[in-house]
């Protein structure tokens, strides 16, 4: 059986998982993410790697690494907690003023393993903004300097140019032939460009991209109808179709979790 399980509380998110069969598409998060696998194998691919979390792993996420995720065994479900802190939120946490990159993808740390379960648990169960805070510090002094490093993905003036214009197409279909000639190239041209530079094809960016601003939208609003048209779903279910690749819940069931 699936159960995915959302709550929010002062600019974290968090989520409690329990998957079979279900496999998150290919996708990624504005926030840096920290999880802990309590219950079998986490299998997924992340910015290109192969990688396997086992029970007590910790993983993390990089804001903008591009990842999928399921079970890695047919014997047991998996089972796992992941904070989405924003980044604004961590790097004030931390004491750092330009975006940082975790060193390690996975790591063994008892101590974080159960900090992190300790602010999922607090968040879950709505308790105190303060303790939240408090809690939030203990995990980040578990790192040091050297769990992080400076030298984030650099991008070609190309790429960074093609995602600003997507960006701006968030609330309407991606215009392909308008974004190349813009730049000077054919739209295969430019596929190919991009997918070379970021892992994924521009129109897997824009509905990336397009998910990550409606649920944004989503969660000030508490209007999921508002969502579909600010950003050009066609309707409900196309809407809900794509949410749930990612989230692994709808739109309604997500927006009902931050209640």
């Amino acid at each position: 059986m699936e159960k995915f399980i959302y709550k929010n509380r002062i600019g974290i998110t968090t989520l409690s998982a329990k998957i079979e069969k279900f496999a998150y598409k290919k996708h990624a998060h504005e926030e840096y993410a920290l999880g802990v696998t309590l219950n079998g194998i986490q299998k997924y691919s992340l910015e290109g790697s192969s990688l396997k979390s086992y029970r007590n792993d910790v993983m993390l996420f990089n804001p903008e690494e591009l990842h999928d995720g399921q079970a890695g065994s047919k014997e047991e479900s998996l089972d796992y907690v992941m904070l989405y802190i924003k980044p604004k939120l961590f790097l004030e946490a931390i004491g750092e003023k330009e975006i940082v990159k975790f060193s390690s993808s996975i790591v063994y740390n008892e101590k974080l393993k159960q900090d992190i379960i300790n602010l999922s648990s607090t968040i879950l169960y709505e308790k105190d903004e303060a303790l939240c805070n408090e809690l939030l510090l203990n995990i980040v002094d578990n790192f040091t300097s050297k769990d992080f490093t400076l030298d984030y993905k650099k991008e070609t003036l190309l790429v960074k140019r093609a995602k600003e214009m997507i960006y701006y197409e968030l609330d309407d279909v991606l215009n392909l032939d308008e974004i190349s000639k813009q730049l000077n190239l054919s739209k295969f041209q430019f596929i190919r460009i991009f997918k070379a530079n970021t892992g994924v094809t521009p129109y897997q960016f824009f509905l990336n991209c397009k998910l990550i601003h409606a649920k944004k939208y989503l969660e000030l609003t508490k209007d999921i109808y508002a969502t579909i048209v600010e950003y050009g779903f066609t309707d409900l279910s196309h809407f809900n179709r794509h949410f749930k690749r990612v989230y692994g819940v709808t739109a309604y069931k997500y927006l009902l979790s931050l209640f």
